[in-house]
């Protein structure tokens, strides 16, 4: 099986163009947001510590504490392995925080071999990290590793734009929207794109569905 990936504006561009094939009430979402920002990251442990501290934080609190490690120069598993909880801690992060890295140190993922994973393997590997739930894992196969069939459909935003889009009268659930939009593959990366940008122009023009 071939790994799909969109690497560029251009391929995510025709991936939205045979979206809106499928689902013709992309058009209007697309006509409105445009092309969407494809936000890449290189990926590795670094960037699944950063998603460990920024859970449950604003992005201000978590820019610093994730600065405060950088410094420190705790942001690879051999320093953070030789570094106590307590030093840790004093740089910001909870006790369950350390739990959490110190579990992603212990799994020593070989980062290199996710690239050539099916994205169900990466979701199995991701997850037995503690503190590594599904939503962390599938951001990582789409902003990391730009695979080109991921929707997040436990993301509270892409469940109102969905609602939204589709004209549901209520939000609907994690199963429900997988159902719902199981016909948009291999495009459901265009997809949560799409739905990501719509929800913040819902959002800034006030018409946000309950």
């Amino acid at each position: 099986m071939s790994i799909q990936t969109i690497e560029s504006t251009q391929q995510l561009n025709a991936h939205i163009t045979a979206l809106i094939a499928i689902e013709p009430r992309f058009s209007q979402v697309y006509e409105q947001v445009g092309v969407p920002d494809l936000r890449h990251n290189t990926g590795g442990f670094e960037q699944l510590v950063r998603a460990m501290v920024g859970q449950q934080l604003s992005v201000a609190a978590a820019t610093s504490i994730w600065q405060r490690l950088v410094d420190a120069s705790l942001i690879s598993p051999k320093m953070i392995s030789q570094a106590t909880d307590e030093t840790l801690k004093a740089k910001g992060l909870s006790k369950q925080k350390v739990r959490y890295i110190r579990s992603l140190v212990d799994h020593d993922i070989d980062f290199s071999a996710l690239e050539t994973m099916p994205d169900e393997e990466v979701i199995k590997t991701l997850t037995a990290v503690i503190g590594i739930g599904q939503w962390t894992a599938e951001m990582y196969l789409l902003f990391s590793l730009k695979r080109a069939d991921i929707l997040a459909v436990d993301d509270l935003a892409i469940k109102v734009a969905a609602m939204s889009l589709l004209d549901l009268t209520e939000r609907p659930t994690p199963k429900q929207l997988k159902t719902l939009t199981q016909n948009w593959a291999p495009h459901r990366s265009a997809a949560g794109l799409l739905l990501w940008s719509y929800y913040g122009l819902l959002r800034n023009t006030a018409a946000l569905p309950l």
